[in-house]
């Protein structure tokens, strides 16, 4: 395999969605859901999901999918999420008046997501719990 630009794999393809406005935090949370799991999967619990920022991660999902369709011709079936992270962006900074003539910051920040995802079998986890358990049955 070939690496292309940003070294992307020819079996990989990425999205962004820049200016997201939800901290990185909570944007985390939301995206430690979904990684390493197939597309299918990975929709299906975005779909449920009650957080609020998880319909933005969905379009970014949906848009990787159309890309790796329509650009790599990659069957989206056989897809999983390889690598999904978020980072800070700008961050507002607003006043809120207080008594006494002072003044309370605001800060109202945004946050970048990037979504990779590569065709083939996803990579099944192992626990450190299951290897304990064989390693006392022998």
């Amino acid at each position: 395999m070939t690496t292309t630009r940003y070294g992307i794999k020819d079996n990989q393809v990425r999205a962004f969605n820049k200016l997201i406005r939800i901290s990185h935090q909570k944007l985390n949370l939301v995206c430690d859901t979904v990684r390493g799991l197939p597309v299918e999967r990975a929709i299906d619990v975005l779909k449920f999901s009650k957080k609020r920022v998880s319909g933005e991660v969905l379009k970014t999902l949906l848009s990787a999918i159309a890309n790796a369709e329509h650009n790599k011709k990659l069957p989206a079936d056989s897809l999983y999420v390889k690598e999904i992270w978020c980072g800070k962006a700008l961050t507002m900074k607003r006043i809120m008046p207080a008594s006494q003539g002072r003044a309370r910051p605001i800060l109202k920040p945004f946050s970048n997501l990037t979504i990779i995802l590569e065709s083939g079998a996803a990579p099944t986890k192992k626990t450190a719990k299951k290897t304990v358990k064989k390693e006392k049955a022998k």
